[in-house]
């Protein structure tokens, strides 16, 4: 079971990481906020007296007068304000010692530390924003890519509540026509006659492609986990600090020089990539290489992508063909040093590279795509713009696809008026569970309480 939150009492948080910086942020809202932040302010008048939307300088100070830092208070009046009550923002130098010292006086004057989510819970309940959209605050503070970044911030401006919006007034219409031949059977005009079932068809095609945009959105918000192996000294390292854009791996003709893994979150094509360099896979009597090589095999089985990296100069062995055709269902092939003078021919089914000149790497990360995707890109959002950004809202939205169908079908078995409409009451629920409007308190409790703290 998630938290519970007060909507009744004041509460205050730190917005910014503690860590030595510039600038700090402490948030503040909810009922009388802008009062008791005055008793600590070293103009309460000027305070109490802002407009919304304004900054006021002064000193977060003791009851004694003792000065803690010299801020800029942010004033937000209600309702407009991004929980919808009177909230403040406290913006002052970024000291660890600083920041926390006003929290503490804060909480001392009357603040609640805020829960976990707990401002955007009470955006929610305000009406400041439905529950797609404040799913999406979260997505993007934890994006791993831009392309992470973009499709959330598309939920957060509303394409997703909007599509929703839409369908849902499709399916009320259609549960009119059928209301008012439950309510007045003697009508004429009855609904069955006017009731349009292509229309509900149309609406549960239309929440298939949104559900079936979940594949991608779980990959770009996940990422994926690509294992680099293959023999020592084929280049693996060399392609890890390509991929990842700096030097984390060191590269050197000695061979094993590489005896554990390392790794790096990069991007392929808009797909943030959990990136391993692992130990070159050969047979060794050195015990600490042995192990790395162990652990080379271990991540080789935990990974859901595997760059196999051959030397183009020497010949495929035995243990490698057997390494190979154990992952070849999610591995890809790929034969560097092509830009040497006595490298071999590419091999069919391989992906010619050259570490060193960079030739070859773009059709590699194209092939990283594609590979990971299942596709070429062309249908990997099933064609729609709006995306669902959570396994709950794809359920949700699936339940509502089937709900509609069962109408459709039950309408085509002229069964009682009152059991198809039953069934769009069902669909409609299941949508309301996406924009908030009929979620159990229990769950919005659960979502909500995996935001930060301040947030």
């Amino acid at each position: 079971m998630g938290k519970k939150y007060f909507l009744d009492e004041p509460i205050a948080a730190i917005a910014t990481a503690l860590v030595p910086s510039a600038l700090g942020i402490v948030r503040v809202s909810g009922k009388d906020s802008i009062r008791i932040l005055s008793g600590v302010f070293s103009r309460p008048e000027a305070l109490l007296e802002a407009p919304g939307n304004t900054l006021v300088h002064g000193w977060i100070q003791k009851s004694s007068g003792e000065k803690i830092d010299e801020t800029l208070v942010a004033v937000y009046r209600a309702p407009k304000s991004f929980t919808g009550e009177e909230s403040a923002e406290i913006i002052c130098h970024g000291g660890v010692n600083v920041v926390t010292g006003i929290f503490s006086l804060l909480k001392e004057a009357g603040f609640r530390q805020a829960e976990g989510g707990e401002f955007s819970f009470r955006a929610f309940a305000n009406g400041k924003t439905d529950l797609s959209r404040a799913e999406a605050i979260r997505e993007i503070i934890d994006s791993k890519s831009d392309e992470a970044r973009d499709r959330a911030v598309s939920r957060l401006s509303g394409t997703l509540y909007k599509e929703i919006k839409r369908i849902k007034e499709k399916i009320i219409e259609c549960l009119a026509s059928l209301e008012v031949q439950i309510d007045y059977p003697e009508d004429e005009l009855a609904a069955g006659e006017k009731f349009n079932p292509q229309s509900l068809l149309e609406a549960a095609k239309e929440l298939k492609k949104i559900s079936g945009t979940w594949k991608s959105q779980k990959l770009y918000q996940d990422g994926a986990k690509v294992v680099l192996c293959g023999k020592t000294n084929a280049g693996k390292s060399s392609l890890f600090n390509i991929l990842v854009k700096e030097e984390r791996a060191i590269v050197s003709d000695i061979h094993g020089t590489t005896r554990d893994w390392l790794e790096n979150w990069t991007s392929v094509k808009g797909i943030p990539v959990r990136l391993f360099d692992t130990a070159g896979i050969r047979e060794t009597e050195d015990k600490i290489e042995e192990i790395g090589v162990s652990r080379s095999k271990q991540l080789a089985e935990e990974g859901d992508l595997i760059l196999y990296l051959a030397d183009g100069r020497d010949f495929v062995e035995q243990t490698e063909a057997d390494f190979i055709n154990t992952y070849r269902e999610k591995m890809i092939l790929v034969w560097n040093k092509t830009d040497a003078p006595d490298c071999r021919d590419i091999p069919p089914g391989w992906i010619g590279i050259s570490t060193k000149t960079g030739n070859g790497v773009e059709a590699l990360c194209e092939a990283v795509f594609e590979k990971l995707t299942g596709s070429r890109g062309e249908n990997f959002d099933s064609g729609t713009k709006a995306s669902v950004g959570s396994l709950r809202q794809k359920e949700a939205v699936e339940r509502a696809a089937t709900h509609s169908e069962r109408a459709v079908g039950f309408f085509n078995q002229c069964l009682e008026f009152d059991v198809i409409a039953q069934e769009m009451q069902e669909a409609l629920e299941a949508l309301g569970e996406i924009t908030g409007e009929t979620v159990a308190e229990d769950i919005l409790g659960d979502l909500f309480s995996r935001f930060c703290v301040g947030k």
